[in-house]
Formats: C-alpha cells, structure tokens, sequence
C-alpha cells in the first residue's frame, strides 16, 4: 500500500449508497479521508467512520460554503487535498498516476485538473460535450479555495501553475430518476439565481475570471455569461440542438437521449421558468427580487 501525503475531502447528506464505494477508491492511497455531513439521518457517518473516515458535522448552505468550513476547521497536515463528491471514485488508472507522478511534481504546481466520466443509467455519456470535463479537484493545502456561488462552483488557487493529469474521477449516480429530477428542481433554484446575479450584480462573486482564450472553466464562465444574455425559454432549445445533434449527444444510445434531453433541456427550461416566475412576480425590481428569494427560497444572495 503506497499512501501519498494527501488529504480527501467528501461531503455527504445521506449517501449511506455511494459512500463505502468513494471511500474504497481512495482509503489505500489517502494519508485522511474528512467526510463533511450535513446531519445524515441514514447509515452515512455509521459507515464513514466503519472505513476509516473522520467525519465533521456542519449545517448545509451550499457546496462552496462546506467546502470552505472544511478548509478552514480540518486539522488537514499533508500537502495536497482532493475533493471528492461521495457518489464519485477515483478510478484504477488515476490511482496510478496519483503514486506515479503527484511526488514527483515541481514546487510551482499548485493544482490539478483531472477529468471527470459522466456515467448516466449505468452508460458512460462521452459525447454532447460531456467528456472531457477538466475540474480542477487537486491542490496544494492553503492555496486552494472555492469560489462562493450558489451553483457552477469551481476550486481557484491563489498562486502558482495547473496541470492535467491523464485519468478520470468517475461520476455514478445510483439513485433513480426520482431523485435525479428532484435534485434538478433543487439545483434550478440556485442556477436561476446565478443567472439572476449576471443581470442584476447582487453580488460580486470572486470567481474564476472568465475568458474565451483561457482553461475549459474560465471559457465555460465566459459562455455562461453570454448565455444569460439569450432570451428565456429559446437558449434551453439552442443549447440542447448543440449538445445533441452537433456534438453528437444522440451516440450515446437511449440512456444518453434521456440525459441529454432532461440535463441539457428540461433542467434548463425548469431554470428559465423559474427566472420568469420571479421576475413576473417582483416585476424586474432588484430590491425585491432579492428579498423573494430570501423569503421563499431561503437563498440570502448577498449572504454568500
């Protein structure tokens, strides 16, 4: 067993299915695994602390909130951290390359972008622009933090260089589509709200700078912003005729059909409908579109 000086951070809100498999996937080469639980009420810290974990508890905001708690209260000694979602794995080949060449790094790299594999109804979605995804998850202790947003939110290091390594972190969801819609209904809430944010400046967000020419997430922000500016309900068609038909989402066979349709379509639409629902509501006024979304929503924009 070669256990490198890495520390893994994982947030959970019962995820008593995918937790013993994300943990396994990393216990033989992480010096620590923190689980971050949001009060689970199934067997999540049960079985984190089965495998070896320690496990932290902290109310839920958002991802970039925990994720920073995490940052700022683990007693976190080693030289790189990993975030890790607990329905996520690192796979066999990235283990490999994580003992082959993450010791071996020059002092100036400061993060690593590592690709993550979408698997959707047990198929690997690899077309539609959904693979390669580069999510910058490795960095060194102290010079990475997350970007507080409420959705889309990314890892920026404060100084010093990136890297790709080759190998994927591999994304496999096991609940059904119940839960997935659900979950979507959720993220559509805060994905309107960063939308929101792009026209009405509630807050300024210190985010990755966006930037054509720049790393696939600063050009991913860039097109995000361009598309705010699209009209409601005709971008969700655009960008699903994009991912499907041009970017060859229709190979991915029946299973991709449905997740290119429900994520690359109805997720949006849902999104702009609820745009359109509190902008009718508040009449396009700031002030009370924040105040709507603090009071029916729960989301304080200017809290973040």
């Amino acid at each position: 067993m070669t256990t490198l000086d890495l520390s893994v951070i994982i947030l959970t809100y019962n995820e008593e299915q995918h937790l013993v498999r994300s943990i396994l996937s990393v216990r033989d080469i992480a010096a620590n695994i923190y689980v971050i639980d949001c009060f689970s009420d199934d067997r999540t810290q049960e079985i984190a602390k089965s495998f070896g974990a320690q496990v932290y508890e902290n109310r839920w905001i958002n991802h970039s909130n925990q994720f920073n708690w995490a940052l700022d209260i683990l007693p976190i000694s080693t030289q790189w951290i990993l975030r890790l979602d607990a329905d996520e794995v690192v796979s066999d080949e990235l283990k490999q390359e994580l003992k082959t060449r993450l010791q071996a790094l020059s002092g100036d790299v400061s993060g690593i972008y590592i690709k993550r594999r979408m698997v959707f109804m047990d198929r690997w979605i690899c077309h539609g622009d959904m693979y390669p995804v580069f999510m910058l998850r490795l960095f060194r202790t102290g010079l990475g933090r997350c970007e507080m947003r409420w959705m889309d939110e990314h890892i920026k290091i404060s100084h010093g260089t990136t890297i790709l390594f080759e190998h994927d972190i591999v994304d496999h969801n096991l609940n059904n589509l119940t839960w997935w819609t659900a979950k979507h209904n959720n993220y559509a809430t805060r994905e309107a709200v960063d939308l929101l944010n792009i026209r009405y400046n509630f807050v300024d967000y210190d985010e990755v700078t966006p930037d054509i020419w720049g790393s696939q997430a600063q050009r991913k922000r860039w097109l995000k912003i361009k598309y705010a500016h699209l009209p409601l309900f005709v971008r969700p068609l655009l960008y699903f005729v994009y991912r499907y038909f041009i970017k060859l989402g229709f190979m991915d066979g029946k299973e991709g059909l449905v997740y290119h349709f429900l994520q690359g379509f109805w997720y949006r639409f849902l999104v702009d409908a609820k745009m359109f629902e509190i902008r009718k509501k508040c009449g396009g006024d700031k002030d009370i579109i924040a105040a709507m979304l603090k009071n029916e929503y729960g989301i304080d924009i200017s809290g973040i």
